[in-house]
């Protein structure tokens, strides 16, 4: 291997980690908002009443892209 190609593995390794990172980042803050959000109103806030089952979707979702990173590591 010529010094050309070991700078660009050692890149493409630091870049692939940086991108993860941030991407995880802005997954987990997309579904803490989310989280907030329906913790926040109270389940009389609704007419329907839906405030509990949108918790279990937002729950549903943070546990799918728990699940989808996990994946993606591999």
């Amino acid at each position: 291997m010529n010094a050309n190609q070991l700078i660009n593995m050692v890149t493409r390794m630091v870049m692939r980690r940086l991108i993860n990172g941030g991407i995880d980042a802005g997954i987990n803050a997309m579904s803490k908002s989310k989280s907030k959000k329906a913790a926040e109103s109270g389940p009389w806030d609704d007419e329907q009443g839906s405030a509990p089952k949108q918790q279990f979707d937002a729950k549903r979702a943070q546990q799918a892209m728990r699940a989808t990173r996990k994946i993606g590591r591999f």
